[in-house]
C-alpha cells in the first residue's frame, strides 16, 4: 500500500532514511552527517507543508520504501514540482514498488493547480531508479559531472524532466 506519510509515521521514516544514506551512499546528495531529514521533529514540520510537500511511503508491514514531492517555492518556477529522496528497501526490491512509488508522485504532482513539469536528479550510482524514472517518461536534459564524491569515488548526476501538460495557474 502507498500513501502519503503522516505525522505519526516521521520516526519509521527517519530509519528508512538513514538505512538509504548508509546503503547507497552515492545515490544521494546527503549523507547521515549533514541530512536535514535526520530528525522526526523536521519531518513532521515539513509534512505539515502539504499538499505542497509530502512525503509518499511504500508500507509491507512497516515503512519499505518512499519518494519525497515538492512545488517549487519560487513563484516563477512554482509550475514545476521535483522529486527526490526515492529508496526501496533491499529486501523489496524487484517488485514494482519504486514504479509505485513513481507513479504516485506524480499523482501528487499532478494534483498541485498550476504543476506541469516534474524534475529529479539520479546519480549514475543507481542505474536501476534511472530505469524506473525513464519507464515513467522522464528523460535526462543534463548531465553534471563528479556532481557526487564518496571514499574516493564519484558520480555522475542525469537530471531529469517529465512534461505533465499545460494546467492552468
Amino acid at each position: 500500500m502507498i500513501r502519503t506519510l503522516r505525522d505519526d509515521d516521521a520516526g519509521a521514516y527517519v530509519v528508512l532514511r538513514r538505512e538509504a544514506l548508509l546503503d547507497s551512499p552515492l545515490a544521494f546528495g546527503a549523507s547521515p552527517a549533514d541530512d536535514f531529514a535526520s530528525s522526526a521533529g523536521t519531518i513532521r514540520d515539513r509534512l505539515g507543508r502539504g499538499p505542497e510537500w509530502a512525503i509518499l511511503g511504500a508500507f509491507e508491514g512497516g515503512l519499505v520504501g518512499a519518494v519525497g514531492v515538492f512545488r517549487d517555492g519560487h513563484v516563477k518556477s512554482s509550475h514545476k514540482a521535483h522529486l527526490w529522496g526515492m529508496y526501496v528497501a533491499r529486501s523489496h526490491r524487484r517488485q514494482g514498488i519504486g514504479a509505485e512509488l513513481v507513479q504516485s508522485a506524480l499523482r501528487h504532482a499532478r494534483s498541485l493547480a498550476g504543476v506541469s513539469w516534474v524534475h529529479l536528479a539520479v546519480s549514475s550510482a543507481a542505474p536501476g531508479a534511472r530505469r524506473v524514472y525513464e519507464r515513467a517518461g522522464f528523460e535526462v536534459w543534463g548531465t553534471e559531472p563528479e556532481a557526487l564524491r564518496h571514499d574516493g569515488q564519484a558520480a555522475v548526476e542525469h537530471h531529469m524532466a517529465l512534461y505533465l501538460g499545460e494546467s492552468s495557474p
